[in-house]
């Protein structure tokens, strides 16, 4: 059962604009995890792995996005997708981060850096 379905692992893209927050990393993880005696794992639920690998092969294979088309490419705010990429990178969230900290808190860091 491993090998039929480790193929979409190998077809989920990785996004590496988001480190540590990536489904198709994630994904690897836990295939990884669940299958590490290879063709040898006894799966405990078949019908829970068969009904997971349906509905990932159906967001992979943009089933939903056939299904129910949207008229724009926008969203309510008006942005496009590749502004969303850009917004939720993980470099960017980081950089929100930053700017909220607060005026007390930059400081301290500042001071802490001085002393090492």
């Amino acid at each position: 059962m491993a090998a039929s379905r480790y193929w979409l692992c190998e077809e989920w893209p990785v996004d590496e604009t988001k480190r540590g927050r990536d489904l198709g990393s994630y994904l690897r993880q836990r295939v990884a995890q669940a299958f590490r005696e290879g063709e040898n794992t006894q799966v405990t639920e078949p019908e829970a792995c068969d009904q997971m690998y349906e509905s990932l092969a159906r967001l992979h294979s943009n089933y939903y996005k056939h299904k129910c088309p949207r008229p724009r490419d926008t969203t309510v705010r008006g942005l496009s997708v590749e502004e969303y990429k850009l917004i939720l990178s993980t470099d960017t969230l980081d950089e929100f981060k930053e700017m909220n900290k607060g005026m007390w808190k930059k400081l301290q860091e500042k001071f802490e850096k001085h002393k090492a």
